[in-house]
């Protein structure tokens, strides 16, 4: 065992520590992970996993227990798509291998529970990473994001056991933000630096003497080399301060439309003022409700969207692809067995249209994607009227 090149003994305040790295999808790292544990039989197993993420993989039944008005309400629409789609992408990989996605993360809870060992989750919470990282993103980087958690959803058949094997220096987030990471060098140190610091610190505290540590190999470098280095645990785990100029743009975008209008009715006539709003509305309208109808939303779904985006795009507090979305729901509830089945639906593209859960989504993000571009096409429209 010893001479294995993913296992590294550590030692921190008269602890012993046995750091494992392992392929997120990879039966060999699966049977590494149960044989360290049931050989070493340490008081503690460390895991690479946050809380919501530990009962993604424990509770078969979480996702009847999703409560999607509050996720539109709280705007946690596009980070759950966000989740989905990344479970989705391993699912689909481990189909493929035959192994159950994070099989060596389950395989570390099952082996621990077996030798009453404790269990502790050393990754930080997914959606501070995602906040994060989403701060950094300006409204089209977000889209090109968007794009390429779409061409995720691509076939899988070209990825054998060996590439797979070669995304141990990645995890499925940080592969598929990878393009996007060399445009945005900050990307890098939240996805991984930032983890690689925190997984050191929570590692290290862990309760206990003898410990066995599981994490994605691709982070086994960094934990090592912030071993002995003081952490800001505090620090790691804020939510990101909300920008100023967010706030600006949000309340300056609709006051300047507001202040177009009034101009176009007092400086260039009533006319024009009127083809003004006239642009205004056919551009948030259409463009509104064709992500609605991108989302295959039910049709007043879309008629809904196409009569709010006008008006929500003029109120910061609201956006259209929330109407839209509990708009949807109201006219479909999702039923338990679209929630028993989502694990299977998200495995392909068609299932993420199929299936209410997703479609739900769906419609609230591309319905918002539609009307801020509504947005950026009608000021200049509504600009050469005036002129």
């Amino acid at each position: 065992m010893d001479e294995n090149p993913n296992i590294h003994k550590m030692t921190y305040d008269g602890k012993e520590i046995i750091l494992i790295g392992t392929a997120h999808v990879s039966k060999e790292s699966a049977d590494l992970v149960a044989h360290v544990i049931e050989t070493e039989r340490p008081e503690t197993v460390s895991i690479e996993l946050c809380q919501a993420r530990y009962h993604a993989v424990t509770q078969k039944n979480l996702w009847q227990e999703t409560n999607l008005i509050k996720v539109i309400q709280e705007k946690k629409a596009f980070f759950l798509l966000v989740n989905l789609v990344l479970a989705s992408f391993q699912k689909r990989i481990g189909k493929k291998l035959g192994i159950q996605p994070g099989q060596e993360m389950i395989q570390a809870i099952q082996t621990a529970q077996s030798i009453d060992a404790n269990i502790h989750l050393a990754d930080r919470d997914i959606r501070v990473t995602l906040s994060r990282a989403m701060h950094l993103m300006g409204f089209w980087t977000k889209l090109k994001l968007m794009t390429q958690f779409i061409l995720s959803l691509g076939d899988v058949e070209d990825i054998s056991a060996e590439d797979v094997e070669k995304m141990k220096d990645k995890d499925v987030l940080e592969s598929i933000l990878a393009e996007i990471g060399e445009a945005l060098p900050g990307m890098k140190r939240i996805l991984i630096d930032e983890r690689d610091q925190y997984l050191a610190y929570q590692i290290r505290n862990a309760p206990g003497k003898k410990i066995v540590a599981i994490v994605g190999a691709g982070h086994v470098q960094g934990i090592q080399k912030n071993w002995n280095q003081a952490i800001n645990i505090k620090c790691l785990e804020q939510m990101p301060p909300k920008r100023k100029i967010t706030g600006l743009i949000k309340w300056g975008v609709p006051a300047f439309i507001i202040g177009l209008i009034i101009m176009g009715f007092f400086m260039a006539g009533a006319t024009a003022g009127k083809d003004m709003i006239r642009w205004w509305v056919l551009a948030n309208s259409v463009l509104a409700g064709l992500g609605a109808l991108a989302a295959l939303a039910h049709p007043f779904t879309i008629l809904t969207a196409i009569i709010a985006a006008p008006l929500t795009s003029l109120n910061p507090l609201i956006a259209a692809g929330w109407v839209a979305g509990l708009t949807e729901i109201l006219l479909g509830k999702p039923k338990v067995k679209d929630f028993d089945s989502l694990p299977e639906d998200i495995t392909s593209v068609r299932g993420f249209w199929k299936n209410k859960v997703t479609r739900i989504l769906l419609v609230v993000v591309f319905t918002n994607l539609g009307s801020s571009f509504g947005t950026f096409v009608a000021i200049p429209l509504m600009a050469k009227a005036l002129a």
